[in-house]
């Protein structure tokens, strides 16, 4: 009579181990690193290598027993090292199901292969074992591959190369957990693309010799999505301490006072309700606090009234009248119409220029972000250039820089009535070479410029008035004149980091406007007859765009 043994490994189970090891045997650090993190260029890839080696591919496969799992594995011709037991992927299964550590018996096999250079690496098996009813476990762990990585050993770790290797990945693929080895001193950190191409690299492991326990606990509190989003929700809190701490004057104070009951004092406000304020600044790097002395950091110092550029106004504006647009913000989604206009009645244009206040606070706060000024003259040429003409220019804040640059320049300040008495103060030192010119730049804009600057208006339009707007220009521009436009880019791809997304949305919701791609002003402009010549980058994430009238 012959018996037949039921093998320990189910045969899909052997597949992907065989498949794991054909994936090891192709590969090396390089061809890793460019599948796993692709959006990384070939200078911080090159970097990055330079620090990690690839170790090992791992898997996680689902036998009834442990025991004669490696002689079933040898019988495929698959040689395995003694098993270790698992602590981190272990851990991860308990989370991940609900099912208690002492429900589960998760060990480590290790077959020896080599990779694509000939370097002797390895794949690791991570082995379950699944009695029949963990049997969902297996299901779903075989449809998502969730253990599944590949494994870049650190050559040299220590605390400050980990730091940068981790932040440089966190790039490009979310952490996605880790842990701490003991049975082999060695700090695990994931990381997961879940949109990566090939789904054999979506999942990278860094092996760090050694216990870093603040960089870990770091890493797992980042891979928790719920707080990621939890912060990214009181957002809006944020925006409300600054602008209060605007309102109290707080910054100002904090210049000279850093004990509590003095500033409770100073700014009129209950001693417990402020120290809880000043905790969330300090949490935001607002205000720096030591003991019970508290001051002001480099970011709070932008929100001194008293400095020139100061940020405070901004935060009046995004504290109040914006924040209170932003509330009927889904209206704005659903209807494709600045909620701006449904809060307070009016587009905010108009509504500003029937508040002399609220006029005073917006161009204070369009001169809160003029840093982006500091770059037009450096990066363009006004010494051939006679007159300079700045359409919708607002408070004049950056004529006045041109032309302080520029001695022997003339200006010409175009825009509203109202606008072009909030021109006149800062304008006083230029005053002998400034034209102020009341108009509407849909209508026509002077005659008489080499230069003309469209800065932030475009933004606030949608394609079909700047369309229109352009050709105004185009129209009654010289044809030596040249144009420069001064906004936001939203990247053409990628680029998540662009501040210009975020006032995109900031557009849409107070002003029906919209911030473009630089693919997207270079064919607006076209349409209006003009050619780009070339684009520079500014502070805060602007640029300039150069046109010339085309012939």
């Amino acid at each position: 009579m012959i018996s037949t043994a039921t093998p320990v490994l189910a045969a899909v189970d052997l597949a992907r181990v065989t498949a794991a090891i054909a994936l090891l045997g192709g590969n090396d650090t390089a061809t890793v690193l460019a599948a796993a993190v692709p959006s990384l260029d070939e200078d911080h890839r090159a970097a990055v290598a330079k620090h990690v080696v690839m170790d090992h591919v791992a898997l996680l496969i689902f036998p009834e027993t442990l025991d004669g799992l490696a002689e079933d594995l040898a019988a495929q011709g698959i040689q395995v090292s003694g098993m270790t037991p698992s602590v981190v992927v272990r851990e991860r299964l308990s989370s991940r199901y609900g099912v208690p550590l002492h429900e589960l018996t998760v060990g480590i096999l290790r077959t020896p292969v080599t990779d694509r250079n000939g370097m002797p690496r390895e794949v690791e098996i991570f082995a379950m074992v699944t009695p029949p009813e963990l049997a969902h476990i297996a299901e779903d762990e075989r449809r998502h591959g969730r253990e599944n990585h590949f494994a870049l050993s650190v050559r040299r770790p220590d605390p400050t190369l980990l730091r940068g290797l981790r932040a440089t990945i966190a790039t490009a693929m979310r952490p996605d957990g880790g842990g701490y080895n003991g049975y082999e001193n060695s700090t695990i950190l994931y990381f997961r693309d879940a949109h990566g191409t090939d789904p054999a690299f979506r999942r990278l492991e860094l092996i760090c010799a050694g216990r870093f326990t603040q960089l870990l606990a770091t890493h797992q509190r980042e891979s928790c999505a719920g707080t990621e989003l939890l912060r990214l929700l009181t957002g809006a809190w944020a925006t409300q301490a600054i602008a209060t701490a605007a309102e109290l004057r707080l910054l100002d104070h904090l210049e000279t006072i850093g004990d509590l009951p003095d500033l409770a004092a100073a700014t009129g406000t209950d001693q417990h309700s402020l120290l809880r304020l000043l905790r969330y600044l300090t949490a935001l790097g607002v205000v720096h606090t030591s003991g019970t002395r508290h001051s002001l950091t480099e970011l709070g110092a932008l929100l001194r009234s008293d400095l020139a550029g100061s940020m405070r106004p901004l935060a009046l504006m995004y504290g109040g009248p914006f924040y209170q647009s932003f509330a009927a913000f889904t209206e704005a989604v659903r209807s494709g119409g600045e909620s701006y206009a449904k809060v307070f009645g009016t587009h905010h244009f108009e509504h500003m220029a029937a508040d002399p206040d609220l006029a005073e606070l917006f161009h204070q706060s369009m001169a809160a972000s003029n840093a982006m000024f500091a770059g037009v003259t450096r990066v363009f040429d006004f010494s051939a250039t006679r007159t300079v003409v700045d359409v919708a220019g607002g408070n004049g804040e950056l004529l006045s820089r041109v032309l302080r640059a520029n001695p022997a320049l003339h200006g010409v300040l175009m825009d509203r009535p109202h606008a072009l008495a909030a021109a006149q103060a800062r304008l006083a030192d230029v005053a002998d070479r400034v034209t102020l010119v009341p108009g509407d730049f849909t209508e026509s804009v002077p005659g008489t410029g080499d230069v003309y600057l469209l800065s932030r208006v475009l933004h606030d339009w949608d394609d079909e008035q700047c369309s229109t707007i352009l050709a105004t220009c185009a129209r009654n521009m010289p044809a030596h004149a040249e144009l420069l436009v001064i906004e936001r880019l939203l990247p053409e791809s990628g680029g998540a980091d662009s501040l210009a997304i975020p006032w995109d949305i900031h557009m849409l919701c107070n002003t029906g406007g919209r911030e473009r791609t630089e693919s997207h002003y270079r064919a607006l402009l076209a349409d209006a007859g003009f050619d780009v010549v070339e684009t520079h980058a500014l502070p805060l994430d602007a640029h300039l765009v150069r046109a010339r009238r085309r012939g």
